[in-house]
């Protein structure tokens, strides 16, 4: 059965609270890592995006983060957003960071996920007030947050476990996804960008490929208005493999109830809110057009993009995952045309030099990539519904409202 349940503060389940080093981070490798506030904003850490930090012994020593600590953002918009430290790389953290280490008798990743609960939150924002130009709050001060949990460990533990396991496949499907696009983008540069295929037979060397896909790619190159291009191919414009438009204002009705509301409306940064119905029903490859410029989303499902986005329809289906990763190329901050803000134009995108390559060759890429993307939507599709699930039960089990029975089902007994 559920045990009882302790009140204190956030500050008395913390053995340690630390500020961070103060420092400039590096992007080569000249020490270990360094978290800072835009590392863990997204509410979790991607180490492989963590910059380095020339530190000596004794900061690294000082400052070193541990499997089970605790960062969170003590500055700026972001004051209250922390992160679990779970199995790092050597890395410290950075100033605007404090770092908690928990007591003992408490779970770390318990505490975590109270920082993620509406109970800290309503305390930080009374903290915060209308601080709005730079809202700032120190530790001693964030570590005053009430808490309430169970006096058993072991319960702590289970609450965390439940949680934990939901959040860790939402990272495994974040790093799987990661992994399959990066296959893609290397087939992509080595086809399109590299010509491995190509270089390979000049030299005569076996290009590694299915004999029908190999013999489409030539043993010699040409030169081109985009540079050196296989022999045979072509060059031209984005206008001859996409149909280019903006997207459009949605028209909802405010006699449709909320309920009916399911279909994304989409800018230039993603998904802003939900419509009654969609403008798009076919995948779709869509751009910022105002205010935001130079991110590119696939988008396989019914939707409704605004209109501060440019819609690109592919006029064959097998070039659509060619188009997608040949759009994450362009350099969009060349093509601004906004004074105020940026702005992207239907006619400079539809005239963007594009390399043509023989159409049964993309037919080729599209089933090599298809089934990787397909996958990468799945794992979106499930950590979306895991993420909900998690949501939903994060604020009942850390007040107490749902407890967990028997939690010696879910970890160990003692420490």
């Amino acid at each position: 059965m559920a045990g009882e349940w302790c009140d204190c503060t956030l500050a008395d389940a913390c053995r340690s609270i630390d500020y961070g080093l103060t420092a400039s981070a590096a992007d080569q490798e000249v020490g270990p890592r360094f978290l800072r506030i835009t590392d863990i904003v997204s509410g979790h850490i991607n180490w492989n995006s963590v910059p380095y930090v020339a530190a000596d012994d004794e900061s690294t020593a000082k400052y070193k983060l541990h499997d089970g600590d605790i960062v969170l953002a003590r500055t700026g918009a972001s004051t209250g957003a922390s992160a679990f430290v779970k199995n790092p790389p050597p890395a410290v953290f950075a100033s605007y960071l404090v770092r908690l280490q928990a007591k003992p008798e408490f779970d770390p990743r318990f505490l975590a996920y109270y920082l993620k609960s509406d109970d800290f939150w309503a305390f930080i924002h009374g903290v915060l007030g209308d601080k709005s130009a730079q809202p700032n709050a120190s530790a001693s001060t964030m570590t005053k947050a009430p808490l309430r949990a169970p006096r058993k460990k072991n319960e702590q533990r289970a609450i965390a476990h439940i949680l934990g396991t939901l959040d860790d496949k939402i990272e495994l499907n974040r790093r799987m996804n990661e992994t399959l696009e990066a296959i893609a983008r290397a087939l992509f540069k080595s086809w399109f960008v590299d010509f491995d295929p190509v270089r390979a037979k000049a030299e005569g060397r076996d290009p590694g490929l299915p004999k029908p896909i190999a013999d489409l790619f030539p043993n010699s190159f040409d030169d081109s208005e985009l540079g050196e291009i296989p022999k045979g191919w072509e060059t031209g414009v984005f206008d001859d493999l996409a149909d280019v438009s903006s997207g459009k204002r949605p028209e909802v009705r405010h006699s449709e109830a909320s309920s009916e509301a399911n279909v994304p409306l989409w800018g230039g940064n993603g998904p802003m809110a939900f419509v009654p119905r969609a403008l798009v029903e076919h995948p779709i490859l869509l751009t910022g057009r105002v205010g935001t410029l130079g991110v590119v989303f696939r988008i396989t499902t019914p939707c409704w993009p605004s209109d501060n986005t440019l819609i690109v329809r592919t006029k064959n289906e097998t070039a659509f995952e060619y188009l997608f990763l040949q759009l994450r190329q362009i350099d969009f901050n060349s093509l601004n045309r906004g004074s105020t803000q940026p702005l992207l134009t239907q006619a400079d995108l539809k005239v963007q030099p594009l390399l043509l390559p023989p159409l049964e060759l993309l037919a080729h890429f599209h089933a090599a990539t298809r089934e990787l993307y397909r996958r990468v939507d799945k794992f979106h599709v499930e950590s979306r519904i895991l993420a909900t699930l998690r949501d939903t039960l994060l604020p009942k089990l850390i007040s107490g409202d749902l407890r967990v029975k028997d939690a010696e089902r879910f970890v160990k007994d003692g420490d």
